[in-house]
C-alpha cells in the first residue's frame, strides 16, 4: 500500500484528494493548518498531520516515511502582499521539494494555476508550452510561476505539474459564493454578448487527474492542463447556475475600457493607501469577464488516461442541490 503526503489536505480541493486516494487503496497523511477539518478527514486509511507550509521542519517531519506527495497546498486568492505569496507559494513549495529530495521520494504531484496564461487577449487552447516566462498581473501568478521554475533545480525529484482551471463544487468557497454575491448586490458585470468562453473544473476531476498523475509512469518531468474539456460561454454558466439556485438573473452591461479603468484604478488606490481586504475588481477579474481563455487538455488525456468524470452541468446541479439544503 503506497504511502501519500497530501498538503494544504484541509482546504477545497485536498478534501477531494484526500477522499479520491484513500478509495483507491492509498496510505494517506493528511497535511493542514486547520485541525477541526483535519481530524474530520481521520479514518482507518487518513492520518491528520498538522502543519504549516511556512515551516521547513514541518513538512521535514510530514515526509518523513512518504513514498509519494501531492502539493496541492497554496495561498489561493487574487490580491495580497507579495510576501504572503512568496512564504507560503515559493518557499513552501521549496521546502517540499527540498524535503522529497530528502526522503527520496518517488513521485511530487504540484498543483499549479493556469492562471499563469492570463492575459488582456483572446486564447483559445492553449497549450502547457504557452507559459508565460513572467506575468506580473497579480502577485498570485507571479508566486505560482515563481514556484513552477524551482522544478528545473531539483532534476532528482520525479515531478508533475498540473494547471488545474476553474475548480467548482461542493464546498467551493471563491468561484460560485463570489458570483453569488455579486449577482444579489449589483448584479452580474456583462462585457458585449457574454459570449467569451470560459473553461471550468470540477473538483472531483481534478482529483481523479492527481490520481492518474501519480500512476502514469510516463508523465514525469510534464506539465498537464487540467479543465472538463467542455468550453462554455460566460452567460450561459451563469444562467445554468442561477436558475437552478432559483436567483432573478440581473445583467449590468459595462463597457470594456470603462470597467479596465476601475480594475486599474482601484488597484492602484488600494496599493498606495495601503487598504485591507481585496479591491471590488482587479485587473485579472477584468481579463476573466472580458476575454475567451480555454485550454488544450488533449496533452492529460494522452499520457494520463485523464477523462472528465463529471460534466459541467452535473456539476452546478450537485452545487445546487447542495446550496439549497443550507
Amino acid at each position: 500500500m503506497k504511502k501519500v503526503l497530501v498538503t494544504g489536505a484541509t482546504g477545497f480541493l485536498g478534501k477531494y484528494v484526500v477522499e479520491e486516494l484513500s478509495q483507491y487503496g492509498y496510505q494517506v497523511r493528511a497535511f493542514g493548518r486547520n485541525r477541526k477539518i483535519g481530524q474530520s478527514l481521520e479514518n482507518s486509511s487518513v492520518a491528520f498531520f498538522q502543519g504549516d507550509l511556512t515551516k521547513q521542519e514541518d513538512l521535514t517531519q510530514a515526509c518523513q516515511g512518504m513514498d509519494i506527495v501531492v502539493h496541492a497546498g497554496a495561498l489561493s486568492t487574487v490580491w495580497g502582499p507579495w510576501e504572503d505569496f512568496y512564504q507560503t507559494n515559493v518557499l513552501g513549495t521549496k521546502y517540499v521539494l527540498d524535503a522529497c529530495r530528502e526522503d527520496g521520494i518517488q513521485r511530487l504531484v504540484y498543483v499549479s494555476s493556469p492562471s499563469i496564461y492570463a492575459a488582456p487577449r483572446d486564447q483559445i487552447a492553449i497549450k502547457e508550452s504557452d507559459a508565460p516566462q513572467e506575468n506580473n498581473l497579480n502577485n498570485y501568478i507571479r508566486s505560482k510561476l515563481a514556484s513552477e521554475k524551482l522544478f528545473k533545480d531539483y532534476p532528482d525529484v520525479p515531478s508533475i505539474i498540473l494547471r488545474p482551471r476553474g475548480l467548482f463544487g461542493i464546498g467551493d468557497t471563491s468561484i460560485l459564493p463570489r458570483v453569488l454575491k455579486l449577482s444579489q448586490k449589483i448584479g452580474i458585470p456583462l462585457i458585449g454578448d457574454g459570449r467569451q468562453l470560459m473553461d471550468m473544473t470540477c473538483v472531483e476531476n481534478v482529483a481523479l487527474a492527481i490520481r492518474l498523475a501519480l500512476e502514469a509512469p510516463q508523465a514525469s518531468g510534464e506539465v498537464y492542463n487540467i479543465t472538463n474539456g467542455e468550453p462554455r460561454a460566460f452567460k450561459d454558466l451563469i444562467e445554468e447556475t442561477l436558475r437552478g439556485l432559483g436567483y432573478p438573473i440581473t445583467y449590468r452591461k459595462v463597457p470594456a475600457p470603462l470597467l479596465s479603468v476601475i480594475a486599474s484604478s482601484l488597484e492602484f488606490l488600494y496599493n498606495i493607501l495601503k487598504l485591507k481586504g481585496e479591491p471590488a475588481l482587479t485587473r485579472y477579474t477584468y481579463c476573466l469577464l472580458r476575454y475567451s481563455q480555454t485550454l488544450d487538455i488533449s496533452k492529460a488525456e494522452r499520457d494520463l488516461g485523464y477523462r472528465p468524470q463529471i460534466s459541467i452541468s452535473e456539476g452546478i446541479e450537485q452545487y445546487v442541490k447542495d446550496y439549497r439544503k443550507h
